[in-house]
Parts: structure tokens; sequence; C-alpha cells
């Protein structure tokens, strides 16, 4: 038994909104399709995979598949015949059965995707659904005219399996439009067996179907927290830069950079919860280009390593460990500044200051030191 899969994914989805098609917007950090392919492509013994897109959307869809076991295919002026173009572009393939899933539905399982392929050892054709459970109204001029009986109704899911040969010649000869693969084929008289769908696997048609899918994604965050700690001694000046901010005072701080003991500590939380080192392994102090630069240089390139993996800065903390200057009447702007470079919201960012009891080498006046701990959210 060989199965392939295609993946639908040319519609327009315009009643989702936005200025993209849905199946290219983005859903915790990600597009709705590289779900749907992260899943199959993660499926024992699914493949090839054939993505149908729209025309237009050939480039997004390359970017997308790069690198990975996927074909792409341009899809039709109907769901149909989009499906018929991914059947077709599998042909010289001839897998025995083939899975057909909407790329509207993002949180299909690996658990679902295996329950259909089970189903199609000992069936012609088989399609995940959930009975109807809510009392269905007929309504007339916006009244309710009657209650119609939910005894064996179902919703249907997908991916819906099928033997390729039977569902291709389906396709082929079906005429008029099909909102599913099952109604094509019932019309070719094929028998579809029902398998139990699930609640997770929702389809996103609207804005709110987008904000449930997130809550839903939400209970299975990856979530990464890294440690920071920097140290820089005091050297002739008249001010220091912590967090960004410049500090009038009787000293400054030696460092190869600005010497931003608070944004160097922050930095490195943000390589340490990527598992990315530190600073010096992405600006090395030997090499002259970053002598004196300023380090909100280093915080960003940081934080855009995070987003480029899809993680969010959930919130941070910054100490600063020092006698004197006094980080009080500052430490608002530090956060604010901060949070610019982070691209969240101030109250992500704390910063505060503490003394080391007139111990160490803080406590003489030597120099400044800051710990900071960055927590991450992938969902």
């Amino acid at each position: 038994m060989t199965t392939s899969a295609v993946i639908v994914a040319a519609g327009r989805g315009t009643r989702a909104g936005g200025s993209v098609a849905k199946q290219w917007r983005m859903l915790a950090g990600r597009p709705v399709a590289a779900h749907v392919l992260e899943q199959f492509l993660a499926a024992p013994d699914i493949g090839p995979i054939v993505l149908v897109v729209h025309p237009d959307d050939i480039a997004m869809a390359t970017d997308l598949i790069a690198g990975r076991d996927v074909k792409l295919t341009k899809g039709g002026a109907s769901r149909d015949a989009s499906v018929r173009a991914g059947l077709e572009a599998l042909k010289a393939s001839a897998p025995s059965h083939v899975l057909i899933h909407d790329v509207a539905r993002p949180l299909v399982s690996q658990a679902l995707i295996a329950r259909v392929c089970e189903a199609l050892k000992t069936n012609s054709a088989a399609a995940p659904a959930l009975p109807v459970t809510d009392t269905l109204w007929r309504g007339e001029a916006g009244l309710v005219a009657g209650i119609v009986s939910r005894d064996g109704l179902f919703g249907a899911q997908t991916p819906q399996g099928f033997e390729f040969d039977a569902i291709l010649a389906a396709h082929r000869s079906h005429e008029g439009r099909a909102t599913d693969d099952v109604g094509v084929a019932q019309a070719a008289g094929i028998p579809v067996t029902i398998v139990d769908g699930e609640a997770r696997n929702l389809k996103i048609t609207t804005e709110d179907d987008f904000k449930r899918a997130e809550q839903l994604i939400g209970t299975a965050m990856d979530i990464r927290t890294g440690n920071g700690f920097d140290v820089h001694r005091f050297s002739d000046g008249d001010a220091v830069t912590l967090c960004g901010v410049r500090v009038p005072f009787t000293h400054g701080l030696d460092g190869h950079s600005d010497a931003d003991v608070g944004m160097h500590a922050l930095t490195d939380a943000i390589y340490g919860a990527l598992a990315y080192g530190d600073i010096g392994q992405h600006f090395p102090p030997s090499d002259p280009q970053w002598k004196g630069v300023a380090s909100y240089v280093f915080l960003e390139h940081a934080a855009g390593a995070a987003r480029e993996r899809g993680y969010g800065l959930s919130n941070c903390d910054v100490t600063l460990i020092c006698e004197a200057p006094k980080i009080g009447p500052h430490a608002r702007a530090m956060s604010q500044r901060l949070a610019e470079i982070l691209q969240v919201d101030a109250d992500r960012v704390s910063v505060k200051a503490t003394t080391s009891e007139r111990l160490g080498f803080t406590g003489r006046g030597e120099g400044i030191a800051a710990m900071a701990t960055a927590t991450l959210v992938k969902s």
C-alpha cells in the first residue's frame, strides 16, 4: 500500500479577511500552509505530497517547499478542479491510495492521518467526521421555522482517503461542482467509511477561526528560558550607557563595543534560550568592525534570530548591579528603549537595580555587573 497526499491550497479565502489568502496568513508565527505541510511531511509512509496552489501564489509556495519533498502544481477555478489537478500530478507515481486535505484545516493531527490510512487498508474510501451535537433549526425570514433531526448527521472533515485510481476516475467523469471529495466519490458509487474526526481539526473560514486556532495551538506551546551575565569595569568618561540609555556619571565603562552591560546580558539571555551561544560567537571582539558599535545591534540580531525561528518574547528581566550611578530614575526609560529594540510592549520588559552591599568589585565601585533572564514562546 502506497499513500500520497494532495493538499488543496488554491482558494482565495476572502471570508477570513486579511490582505492575502488565508493559507498564506500567519498562524502562530508561520503561514497556515506551513502547519499543514509539517504534519503530512512528518506522517510515516506518506509521499509524494502535492501542494495545489493558485497561479498567483507560485512564488510564495516555491519558497515554502524549498528543500522539502513536495511537488507543486497549479489549481483550477473550483475546488474539484484543483483536486483533479493534484491527482493528475500524481498519475506518474501511481500510488495505491491518496489523502486529500484542505489547507484550511491546519491543526490536522498525526493520529487523524493515521486513522484514515488504517481505514483504507480494508475500505475503498474513508473520511473523518464528527457527529452533529447541536440542535439544528430550519429558518425562514429570520425566524425559527422548525427543528431538524440530527440523527445520523455528521460534520465532514479532511483528510479524505481513497483508492487512487478510483477517485481519479471519479473526478475525471464528475460534472458540476462538489464541496468535498466524498461527494465526488458518492456520485461515482464509491462507498465511503466514516472514521472519528477531531474537534481540534477545525476549518478556518472567518477571522474568529484564526483566533480559535491560535488558542488551540497555544495549548502546546514551546517555552524556552535563557540567562545572561556580563560585567564591565569603569574607565575614563562622563557617562555610561545602560540598556540603551545614556546616564551621566563620573566614569565611563570599558569595553570593545559601547560596553552596555545590561544590553549585553539580555542579548546573551536570548541567545541562551535559543541555544545560540553568546555575543562573542556572533560578534567576536577580535573583529575591528565591532569596535565601539552600539549594543542595540547585538540585541536586534538576537531578537531577529528568535523571530526567524517562530519565537516571541514573553518577558525579560534585567538586573543592574552597582553602587553608582543611581538606576531608579532611568529604569523606565531603559525598559522602553529595550522594548523598542525587541519590538514588544514595555510591560514585557523589566529593568531594576541592586547593590552588592559594598562587597566585591561592584561594591568597591570598580564597575557594573548585570544579569538577565528572557523567556521565549513559540505556539
